[in-house]
């Protein structure tokens, strides 16, 4: 089991179900999934773009990603309905724990000017979506051997009811939110 798993089961979930006063164990929220995405408007252009941000969250999450598609035509960005323009990663269980650890014990300390993550990014629903704005943070990508920066967002999917619930349980997992409101 990993170590950020277990701080959940021994410290956060009891915290959680004291905390909001819940009735049933089954209630506490807790992270579902966590889904990794890198969205490519180069791969219009630039087939070649689609392999390296592949193998980039290939290295990063320990999982094959699985690549997007566009749902519509728009002409403004010259897409086609059916056009490859990203790739993104589910994490689900282990996987997901140990990606969660990293991200916030090694990927966003090294973040340049890091003061916090906004506390306004959750949607209404409990779920929190995070961007990066390069794979660098990640130690297991090599500078020398990447071919251009690529953002990315992360998107920690929990059972919250509410953004108080999913903000109280990432910051008791150890997410580390700026102290001002409007950051």
């Amino acid at each position: 089991m990993n170590r950020m798993q277990e701080r959940y089961n021994t410290e956060v979930a009891p915290a959680l179900f004291k905390s909001f006063s819940l009735k049933n164990v089954m209630q506490v929220p807790r992270i579902e999934k966590i889904v990794v995405n890198i969205g490519l408007g180069e791969a219009m252009d630039n087939p070649k773009a689609l392999d390296a941000a592949t193998a980039d969250l290939t290295q990063i999450t320990a999982q094959k990603p699985v690549q997007t598609k566009a749902r519509k035509s728009i002409a403004n960005f010259k897409l086609r309905e059916g056009r490859l323009i990203g790739a993104k990663v589910t994490l689900r269980g282990a996987r997901m724990w140990a990606f969660f650890d990293r991200l916030v014990n090694i990927a966003l300390p090294r973040v340049r000017d890091f003061r916090g993550i906004s506390v306004n990014a959750f949607d209404g629903r409990g779920n929190y979506t995070l961007g990066l704005k390069d794979q660098l943070v990640f130690p297991e990508i090599e500078y020398d051997k990447i071919d251009k920066l690529r953002g990315m967002e992360v998107t920690i999917v929990t059972s919250a009811k509410s953004d108080d619930q999913a903000r109280a349980l990432l910051q008791l997992l150890g997410m580390p939110f700026s102290s001002k409101k409007d950051a």
